[in-house]
């Protein structure tokens, strides 16, 4: 009987794993949708694209301050019962957005699915550890996180090719009707996973650790550099490249192609050394968006942006679970990361309405750049004391 039960119980684990991994996944693409949309929402709501932006800040500067404050406060919470709600929460915003008829309502629910992000990131995050055998635990958490970063690069190019069909709107309704299904296969799939028993001892309050600090500042960089340019990738490419709508849906996906290759190879390199990988990655980032400011031909540039891009996510992940942050440190890293999305989408923003949509590649060329020598010497200087 207890022979029969096991596997049972584990095929069931890592069916949790997965549904959780498919609401990453579509949180973080909840999350990007206005990238490809931007033109036609702005259009439809009689703002600029600068303004339109916006609806990519007000997620982040949510989420980034959702993220901690969830982790101290419903530290007790079932997280079952969290998720569950940040899900339904995700899925009201995304229907709302839908049928926003202005910018305010559109961004009232834009800063909904800023909770629903903050709060279920950091939750998930840390649930391999309590799904899966001990051996196991990091592939569960890279499984989990893994939604994160096939998001980051195919969101865009799923949402531009709805949208080239049936409209913006349609995008988001999508994503809608997408939350309520891994809402009921969360309540299926997630067994009960009580929060913590007691509170934090006195005097042991969380720490910032100097590598946890190092990854925090490289995801501020990289992350915030990335999406002043990224966020008006769409404008770009019908102004300057004088794309049309096919094309740019090529453009987008081969983005997304390199992307999910770049995610895997620099996953199984990352493991090993974490900085290391991300000095090449911020190097391809710098080399690609400076290529296509220079240049404009879109696709060969989009993809060394996308094959560097691609890989940051687990990159940043991995080192954060080796600096021994635990829930806590996920929280930092999650509002590192939403705080630096909405920080470049808005400096992309004001660069693009005062400058140009072409000037919006150099932040992502120059940020990149930086986090590259700040990767090098932190891995460096960590490397040379290990040495001594």
């Amino acid at each position: 009987m207890t022979e029969t039960l096991v596997p049972t119980l584990s095929r069931a684990r890592w069916l949790a794993v997965s549904v959780l991994a498919l609401g990453t996944f579509t949180l973080v693409t909840s999350e990007m949708l206005p990238v490809g949309l931007l033109t036609s929402i702005a259009s439809d709501l009689g703002v600029s694209p600068g303004t339109a932006g916006l609806t990519m800040s007000a997620p982040g500067l949510v989420a980034a301050v959702c993220a901690p404050l969830l982790a101290v406060a419903a530290r007790r919470a079932d997280r079952r019962i969290l998720l569950l709600a940040l899900m339904a929460l995700l899925a009201l915003a995304d229907l709302a957005a839908a049928l926003a008829p202005g910018l305010a309502v559109m961004l009232a629910a834009r800063v909904v699915t800023g909770v629903s992000i903050g709060g279920f990131w950091a939750f998930a995050a840390g649930l391999g550890a309590r799904l899966a055998p001990e051996r196991h635990v990091g592939r569960a958490t890279s499984i989990i996180l893994g939604g994160v970063s096939v998001a980051s690069v195919l969101g865009v190019p799923a949402a531009t090719f709805v949208s080239s069909y049936a409209g913006w709107r349609a995008a988001f309704a999508a994503m809608g009707v997408l939350a309520l299904a891994v809402l009921a296969l969360l309540a299926t799939t997630l067994p009960p996973l009580p929060g913590e028993a007691a509170a934090r001892p006195a005097g042991r309050g969380p720490r910032l650790s100097g590598p946890l600090a190092l990854v925090l500042v490289l995801t501020v960089l990289i992350i915030a550099g990335h999406f002043a340019a990224y966020t008006y990738v769409r404008p770009f490419l019908e102004q300057v490249a004088q794309a049309g709508p096919g094309l740019v849906g090529v453009a987008l996906l081969a983005y997304g192609a390199a992307g999910v290759l770049g995610n895997f190879a620099a996953g199984a390199r990352a493991a090993r050394s974490p900085g290391a990988v991300l000095v090449v990655l911020a190097l391809l980032i710098a080399l690609g968006t400076a290529a296509l400011s220079l240049t404009g031909l879109p696709l060969a540039a989009l993809v060394l942006w996308g094959l560097g891009y691609g890989g940051v996510g687990v990159a940043l992940q991995l080192w954060i679970m080796r600096s021994g942050g635990g829930e806590w440190g996920t929280a930092l890293f999650v509002s590192a990361f939403n705080v630096s999305i909405a920080l470049g989408s808005l400096v992309g923003g004001r660069v693009t309405d005062e400058v140009s949509v072409t000037a919006a590649m150099w932040p992502a060329c120059v940020l990149s750049l930086l986090a590259a020598a700040v990767a090098a010497a932190g891995t460096w200087g960590r490397s040379r004391t290990s040495g001594s």
